[in-house]
């Protein structure tokens, strides 16, 4: 497991990546982890978690970050961290060339913006997924000031900069198959993200599978967990278009 430095428009940016331990061509993973700031980081004991299931993964931490160049904007400029890091696992010796991306709660949205700009990813992952950013500012009343601040306003007053960072008003330029992971009972991120987002895929006549979870909230228990991430790897290995 290394830290890495890589350049983002412009900008120095810092991600952990995970390197298979033995010589062979291994699918690429972009994990796009939640929060903001020191919130939701990357831990390297999830990353490994991912890598063991037989993956490259990289993991950036997002501009501003660890030590990174500029700021992180919530699923804004930022969303090019993301589609820049695709460009470290394409480099990678052992690269098979079929790359799938994964996003945990605001990696969510970050992971469906990296599929609408990167035309060569072969699946998307969202679990407990943002999909709708106005929706996550009328939700969560917690992170509104913080929004307000990076976002440069709320909804009502800069509409524009929440439809730009809400990917369901272009789905229709998604075009790998995507997978749905929700814990119906989940208050961070609530499910009407993730019925919204099928329902757009759908509409779209776009590839989409859904797994619901009536008992769990946003963090799943230990063991369900593990056998969540066996089970969405052993999906993202079936696609490779």
């Amino acid at each position: 497991m290394h830290e890495v430095l890589y350049w983002s428009e412009g900008l120095k940016v810092k991600g952990l990546l995970a390197e298979p331990a033995q010589e062979g061509k291994y699918d690429g993973f972009l994990y796009l982890r939640g929060g903001i700031k020191g919130i939701g980081m990357v831990r390297p004991s999830r990353i490994a978690q991912f890598a063991s299931q037989g993956f490259i993964v990289f993991a950036p931490y997002y501009r501003g970050n660890r030590g990174g160049e500029g700021n992180e904007d919530f699923a804004g400029e930022d969303r090019m961290d993301a589609v820049n890091g695709n460009i470290i696992l394409r480099n990678h010796p052992s690269f098979s060339g079929h790359l799938h991306v994964f996003g945990f709660s605001r990696g969510g949205v970050m992971a469906l913006l990296a599929g609408i700009e990167d035309a060569g990813i072969s699946s998307v992952v969202t679990w407990n997924g943002v999909s709708d950013m106005v929706l996550t500012y009328q939700e969560r009343k917690d992170m509104r000031r913080m929004m307000k601040r990076v976002i440069g306003g709320s909804p009502a007053k800069v509409p524009e900069a929440y439809t730009w960072r809400t990917p369901l008003n272009e789905i229709d330029k998604l075009n790998c198959p995507v997978l749905i992971i929700h814990g119906e009972l989940d208050d961070n991120v609530s499910p009407e993200h993730a019925y919204q987002l099928e329902e757009k895929l759908k509409e779209h006549n776009k590839s989409v599978e859904s797994w619901y979870y009536t008992d769990f909230h946003h963090a799943f228990p230990p063991l369900d967990n593990i056998a969540t991430v066996k089970k969405l790897t052993d999906w993202m290995k079936k696609q490779r278009s």
